[in-house]
């Protein structure tokens, strides 16, 4: 069983590792960016990522703490070469 606790060290993990959460009815929420799930006492409210900036939401879930059956580590995209900056 999982609390509100325990999901929200999972999304201030650093570095943020991406993450899916499964329900006890089969639904899968892919979380690739932390500032898409807030954490309540005995709720998730998760963002849909749009399809053009995966940090702003274009919808959102609701799911009950209760109903959190797994969570499962999602493969980060490579990082590109270099330091990260732009040319």
């Amino acid at each position: 069983m999982f609390t509100s606790s325990n999901l929200q060290e999972r999304v201030r993990q650093r570095p943020f590792l991406p993450f899916r959460i499964i329900t006890s009815a089969g639904d899968r929420y892919d979380i690739h960016h932390p500032d898409l799930v807030m954490v309540g006492k005995n709720l998730l409210v998760v963002g849909t990522a749009s399809a053009d900036n995966p940090t702003i939401f274009d919808n959102v879930s609701q799911i009950s703490i209760l109903h959190v059956t797994a969570l499962e580590n999602l493969t980060a995209p490579p990082k590109a070469p270099g330091n990260g900056q732009s040319v």
